[in-house]
Parts: structure tokens; sequence; C-alpha cells
């Protein structure tokens, strides 16, 4: 259903491009997957090893998203889209890992692996907002700018299962990012799933389980396979095996080439449903299904004759006050506007001039972060009207979002607005449910809007990642303490979104900010033990795992250094000259623990087409209605038939069990 069979007819099938499964590890001795395994980009960053080893009785995720792109021609169980290219498996997901080694993970071996596949993110609960510390937004950024020399490494993030729980991927801080590919899931009927994420984010779908149908893929094991597997974890492999045809027919697209090319080429799919919308460029777009499913044949036929993508500029816009609202560093406020029934809205323009002084010729992303108290946090919407009356639900109602933090500097991300003329007032409306008992304040917000350049002969400056979290009004960057070595569990699958425990001890999120810095943070070395960790595995490539680690100065460094020198035991130190050049970093201020969650669900509608479930970000005009915040019938799933499934792999749904005995979780 990828339609990559014609692509094959051509004679492209992968070769000569590198995948990474950034999971829970991948079974190189598998019959389906040895003979396409890149050892050299591989590492378990969990246990410290050479290989990405499954070692947990459940670590079979990264072999079956593995064997959705490579598995190799024979008769075991099928084989990957791009069937002649390499996977290498980057193993984080099976217990707790610094943000220091969740960068290195996103970075590793970045010159010779073109796509990093991630199905996993923060929780899907409903009520989280989570997402990546500066460690790995920096290294993220490092990717896009200096993998594959210079042409950017190709994140895909699968968008999440929480759609049974109201949730939505922009508070996803993986997803909401311009530097990744977003892809949600669509069964077989091109029915919307009701477990896949909806939000203005979403760029792409593509096919994976629901309507009593699953994915066939290899498992753990020399000659194993999976009968079951499915989720946004199946969807994003599946996007990641295109983009792998893709970059064998054109070497040379950059990764917003990838993301152009997956905004022009999508097909609409389920055209009678309500939700579609007519974009400003005249595209149809829909906050479930994106710009539609990424369609192999179409892609590629594109690819081949695709003018690249002139480089990246942005136009940072000033923040405004609403009311002479402000928040501090420490999240203290003053001022702003009360959210009044109807709601409270302000207005910022873009005019031509602007265009013309930051060289800024097309639209592709934009991104709003916002300043917003409120009592009752899943009360809250948000949405931005652009001049042509084209509106972004950034935020819809989250039935299940107790949380009384508000909008600490959140940043939101939409793609509805690609290629639409930004001359003239963008409007942002903020608006709760109206209830008496809740109340809540718009202190301000501030809008990026990112594309491409007009005249590429003029200095292009770099982006760089922000050294702390925005405060309202806006300050010019400042050097912190670090905190570099934050832990973050992150938590792996139990085979579906049903198996999700109580997640009310979840630690507060961490802010995500995309501005651009006033001034550029001084470069000094890598930290000594990511050299040492290096060490190990020098012998094991010829290029080096990009970087991604930083010092903060001054007592930034002290304090890190006390943190990291209890670890060097771990590690071995890296020959003098060895080293490689880093920006200043630190850890975001609302970083610490987190768990992330695999996108690994079973999750279905009802054989019924009809039953395919509404998004609750709903057009202007419509109200959301959420009960309880989950899908009717959420924790009592049928099994699907077994009638035509080989000998034991009948659907496992026994949340009581997981809970008891797995201290992780799979989505």
């Amino acid at each position: 259903m990828m339609n990559v069979t014609p692509v094959w007819d051509m004679g492209i099938t992968g070769k000569g491009v590198i995948t990474a499964l950034v999971d829970d590890g991948l079974d190189y001795t598998s019959d389906d997957l040895a003979a396409n395994f890149y050892a050299a980009g591989s590492y378990d960053f969990n246990d410290h090893t050479d290989l990405p080893t499954p070692v947990l009785f459940d670590d079979h995720h990264g072999t079956r998203c593995a064997g959705q792109i490579a598995a190799v021609k024979n008769d075991v169980c099928g084989v990957g889209l791009a069937y002649d290219s390499l996977v290498a498996g980057v193993r984080i997901l099976s217990g707790p890992i610094s943000d220091i080694d969740e960068a290195a993970a996103l970075n590793y071996d970045y010159q010779n692996t073109s796509i990093y596949s991630c199905s996993w993110g923060p929780p899907d609960d409903g009520r989280s907002m989570e997402g990546p510390g500066y460690l790995i937004k920096k290294a993220m950024v490092n990717g896009v700018q200096n993998g594959r020399g210079g042409k950017g490494s190709v994140f895909v993030f699968a968008s999440g299962n929480g759609g049974r729980s109201g949730d939505q991927c922009n508070f996803d801080g993986y997803t909401n990012s311009i530097f990744s590919v977003t892809v949600a899931a669509v069964d077989y009927k091109g029915i919307h799933p009701d477990y896949s994420e909806a939000c203005a984010a979403n760029m792409i779908v593509s096919y994976s389980s629901g309507s009593g149908n699953h994915i066939t893929t290899t498992d753990r094991g020399k000659n194993k396979c999976s009968y079951s597997h499915g989720g946004t974890s199946a969807a994003a492999p599946n996007a990641a095996g295109v983009f792998a045809l893709a970059l064998e027919a054109r070497p040379d697209l950059s990764w917003r080439d990838i993301q152009h090319l997956c905004v022009r080429t999508a097909q609409k799919v389920n055209p009678d449903d309500s939700e579609w919308e007519m974009t400003a460029s005249g595209r149809p777009f829909s906050y479930k299904y994106g710009y539609g499913s990424l369609n192999g044949y179409e892609f590629i036929k594109a690819a081949q004759v695709w003018q690249l993508a002139k480089p990246q500029t942005w136009i940072d816009l000033p923040a405004v006050q609403v009311a002479n609202g402000t928040m501090d560093a420490f999240e203290r406020t003053s001022g702003g506007e009360p959210i009044v029934p109807g709601g409270v809205a302000s207005t910022m323009a873009i005019t031509q001039e602007m265009l013309d002084e930051y060289n800024f010729e097309g639209l592709e992303h934009i991104t709003v972060t916002v300043w917003i108290t409120h009592s009752r946090r899943g009360d809250v919407e948000v949405e931005l009207v652009s001049p042509n009356g084209i509106t972004s639900m950034l935020a819809a109602r989250r039935a299940g979002d107790n949380a009384n933090s508000g909008y600490p500097g959140w940043t939101f991300m939409t793609v509805k607005h690609w290629d639409e003329n930004p001359v003239g007032d963008w409007t942002l409306r903020v608006s709760d449910q109206s209830k008496e008992s809740e109340s809540g304040t718009f202190l301000g917000w501030t809008m990026s809007i990112w594309g491409s350049v007009k005249d590429t002969s003029k200095e292009i400056k770099p982006y760089v990642v922000p050294l702390s979290d925005p405060t309202l009004p806006l300050t010019p960057e400042s050097s912190d303490e670090s905190d570099d070595d934050t832990t973050s569990t992150i938590t792996a699958p139990t085979a579906d979104p049903t198996e999700v425990a109580d997640e009310t001890d979840k630690p507060s999120p961490s802010s995500v900010t995309v501005t651009q810095p006033t001034e550029p943070a001084e470069d000094i070395s890598v930290p000594t033990n990511l050299h040492q960790l290096r060490a190990q595995r020098r012998h094991r490539r010829q290029t080096r795992a990009g970087a991604v680690v930083l010092f903060g100065v001054g007592a930034g460094i002290f304090f890190w250094r006390c943190a990291v020198a209890r670890k060097r035991a771990h590690y071995a130190s890296l020959p003098a000259g060895d080293d490689v050049a880093m920006s200043s970093i630190r850890v975001g201020s609302r970083g610490g623990q987190r768990t992330k969650e695999l996108y690994d669900a079973f999750g279905e509608v009802s054989d019924d087409e009809d039953a395919d479930e509404s998004t609750t970000l709903r057009p202007q005009g419509r109200t959301p209605v959420v009960e309880d915040g989950f899908h009717s019938g959420f924790l009592d799933d049928d099994e699907p038939s077994t009638a035509n499934s080989p000998p034991g792999s009948r659907y496992r749904d026994d949340p009581e069990k997981y809970q008891n005995d797995v201290e992780k979780k799979y989505r």
C-alpha cells in the first residue's frame, strides 16, 4: 500500500542508504536483517556496548521496525520497502538514558547514516506536555545542518498513539519540531485509526494497523515474524523506507527537500472526511492526515526531477506583551489579559519590507511560542489565523489535562501554511471553556516563520539553539548553569495503546522554544566523558558520531564536571587531537526526568467504515465534545480475529500483567 513495487521496477531498492532505528535494539542475527545490518552505525546506549543486541524479553520493537525498511528478499517474513538498503540499531529505549546519550544517539555516525527512524516520544496520556532538552535540540540542529556532508540528517518521528485519550502531537516537542517529518497513521481502508494523534504539525500519514488488520514484519529471532505490529510505530518506518528509496534516486536531497516532497506528493485519503480543509496554497490539509498519505512511486518520481530547495532562513517576530504581561525565568508573572468568555485575541503584522530585509522568499513552517497562565491547562484552546483566513488549531481542549502550569513559553508548530504568502496580520486567539471555577490569563506570544531564502548569494547565518528558555519580554541569551547529565526514563511499548498506566506522577514538562539567539555561543571542546565514550567504538567506523554536547560557561562547567566525574570509570580516554568542537550547552530549566514511550499500537476502529473518529481539533466554530478523555472501549478492546494468523500470533491484551511485570511500557 506504500506503492513501492513500481519503484523496484525502476531498479531503485535503497542501495547505499543507511537508516538508523533509534529504538530498543535490533536483532542483527535475524535471517531477514543480517545481510543488511550496518554494524558501524550501531551502538547500545543503554548498556554501552558496541552492538544493539535486544536483551530484555520484550526488546522486539526495533527489530520489527527495521524489517519494514530493509528485510531482505527471502522466504521468511516478506520484504522491506528498501530491501537493498542498510539498517543500524541505536539502542536507547530499554532503560533510563541521559540527555547526553540521547543526543549522541541522534547524531550517531551522522555522516554515513541518512535517516533516523524514531517511533517514540513523551507519554500519550492526553495530559503530558514534554519536549527535548537543550542537548537533544542541539543534536537535531547539528544533524540537519551538518549531517550527510551538510545535506542534513532526516529525522522521522511517529506522531503518537494518544488519539483515544484526546492527545495531540503539538504537545510533543519532538513531533512539533520543524526538523522532524511527523508521520501519523492511516489504516488499510484509508480510515484514520482512532489511536493516531492529530495536530497541525502532522505532515503525512502512512499505512499501519486498524480496521482489524496489522503489519506483518520481521520479529526477534533467527527466522521469526510478527503478524501484529502496528500503531504510529509502524507508520514512521514505512515513511523512512520510502525516503531511503528516494535518497538512492537523489542522494543530493536535503532534509528540507524531503519535507517539500512530502507536502507536494501526498495523496488525499478518505476524501469524504469532513475535516479536510483547503490551504491558501490550494492543497488539502487535515489535522489527522496532514497533507495525505505517502505514495512511494509518486514521491520518487517527483524526487527525480525536483529542483533542490534554496537554503533555509527564518524571521523571529518581536514578542507581543498582552496588557503588559510578563513571565520571568522562575515563571513569576504580572499583567496580561484575563481569558474571558469568547476568548481574547492579539495580532502581529508581517510586511513585505520585513521579508525583503531577511531575504525571505517561500514560507514553510511556523512556530508560535505562548505565555499563558491557567488553573486548568486542558481547558485552553489556541489557534492562529493567517492574513488569508487560514486557521491553524495549535491546541484544542484536552479533557484529561488538569495541570495548573499553563503554557510558560511552550512552542507550537504548524505546517498548514506551507507556501502561503505571509504578508499581513496574523492573529492568535486564546480561549477556554468558560467555567466559573477555572480562570487564566493571556500574557503574550511570539511567532517565527521559517522558509527559503530569495537570494542565495547573500550571507546565510545558521540557526543556533538558544541557551535558555524564553521569558516575556524576551531577553538576550545568557549562559546558565549546566545540568547536562539529566536522566530521562525512556519506556518501551507493551504492544498496545490500551496498556497505558496511570501517569499522574509524571514530572512537569520541559519547555520548548525556537528563537534566534542574539549572539552565537562560544565553541569549546566536547566533555571528557563523551570523548571517552566515543573512544570505545572509534575503531569501528571512519566517521565520528555528530557533535552534540557542549558546555555552559563559568559555573556551569564546574557543576557539570562535578556531575560527570563520577561516571568516568565507565569510559576510556579519547586520544589527544581526536575531539570535536561544539557550542555551549545546557539542559532546559524545565528539563529533568521524562518518560518516553514507543508508539507500538494495535489500536483499531470498527470494521464499519463510518466509525472513523473525529479529531478534537475542530475547524473554527465547532466545539469538541470529549466525555472523559478516552474513546469508548479504550480499556476493553476485543482481540482481532486469529483465523488467518499463524500459530502463536494471538494479539496480547493484558494491561494488568504488564503493569505488574514490566517496568517499561510500550505504546
